[in-house]
């Protein structure tokens, strides 16, 4: 299990060496000048080229790219600015280091991603054993109609509506905010509850459908049969011979989207103005603050592939054959 876990190890810093390249090479040799960026629009052109000297932009793109990757494992300076281990560079709107902006950021978009994780895997998969279980039923069509829905509206659909009728409307639920869950645990889990649902919604319907294709199809497999035939009781059937391998594939998909969404759930913080990393993306999408855009486009990638890693890990726990494969 440790070689196994090595190998996934290397095999993900691998695979992050060429997002890290491909996004700097895409972000560097855009039309786009970091340095007019940097300055501003009214700027001369020789406080530019001191920009360009201060930034090393003046320097071949491999020099820049050994410097920004030298930045991320041991810190670098730029100029008169020291820039401590990881180093992603400074926002050019605020001049802030960019590792300091996404770790501050950071706890809102896992609080969002966590919880509505837990919400959408148990309702989900929950809707979709009961489903397989109560298969031509009631239960069976009205779990894959919700589904279907869950699936069919849209984020920002579902943000607005739920926000018009248990804020506005109802006014159960106060308007979501950024609150630490150690200062107050109720305000934080009433700002939460809603981008939690309206996530949770989207994905439940997801892992409801495809938690039911698996269990039925594990259902009709021999060895149930067999099971059964023995006289094994239909909750140790279903739990040990039809969930188990039914997993499998939830915990493929669970792994990549939870990575995606700590990455930064952009359209939901967007529509509840929650200050997440999701947030930072746009506004410096907005505001064209390249060093930002980079350094969430890795903060994300990481996470997806260290997700990935983690589900190579979980499928080596649920089925030992994946060792060796």
């Amino acid at each position: 299990m440790i070689l196994y876990t090595a190998r996934r190890l290397v095999g993900a810093a691998g695979i992050l060496l060429v997002i890290c390249a491909s996004t700097f090479a895409v972000f560097y040799l855009m039309p786009a000048d970091p340095a007019q960026g940097a300055c501003g629009k009214a700027c001369s052109p020789e406080r530019i080229a001191q920009i360009r000297a201060t930034l090393g932009l003046d320097q071949p793109l491999p020099t820049q790219f050994a410097a920004y990757l030298g930045g991320i494992v041991a810190g670098r300076t730029y100029g008169s600015l020291e820039c401590g281990f990881p180093c992603l560079g400074f926002s050019f709107q605020t001049n802030q280091p960019v590792w300091d902006a996404l770790t501050g950021r950071l706890p809102t978009s896992v609080s969002i991603a966590a919880g509505a994780a837990v919400l959408w895997l148990l309702v989900g998969c929950t809707a979709g054993v009961v489903a397989a279980l109560r298969r031509g039923t009631v239960w069976d069509r009205a779990a894959m109609v919700a589904a279907l829905g869950g699936v069919s509206l849209p984020i920002y659909l579902t943000a607005l509506l739920s926000q018009y009728v248990l804020v506005v409307r109802l006014g159960w639920l106060p308007y979501p905010r950024e609150v630490a869950l150690t200062d107050d645990p109720v305000g934080w889990f009433q700002s939460m509850l809603m981008p939690w649902c309206t996530l949770a919604m989207l994905y439940a319907g997801v892992y409801a459908r495809i938690t039911r294709g698996e269990v039925l199809e594990n259902l009709g497999r021999d060895y149930v049969r067999t099971a059964r035939a023995k006289g094994l009781p239909e909750v140790t059937v279903l739990r040990r011979h039809a969930l188990r391998p039914a997993l499998m594939p939830v915990v493929t998909i669970f792994g990549m989207d939870l990575g995606a969404l700590l990455g930064g759930a952009l359209i939901t913080e967007s529509v509840y103005g929650l200050p997440g990393v999701g947030k930072l993306a746009a506004d410096a999408i907005n505001s064209a603050d390249q060093p930002v855009i980079l350094g969430v486009t890795l903060f994300a990638a990481a996470f997806v592939v260290l997700a990935n890693v983690a589900v190579d890990l979980v499928y080596a726990l649920l089925d030992p054959r994946a060792r060796t494969a």
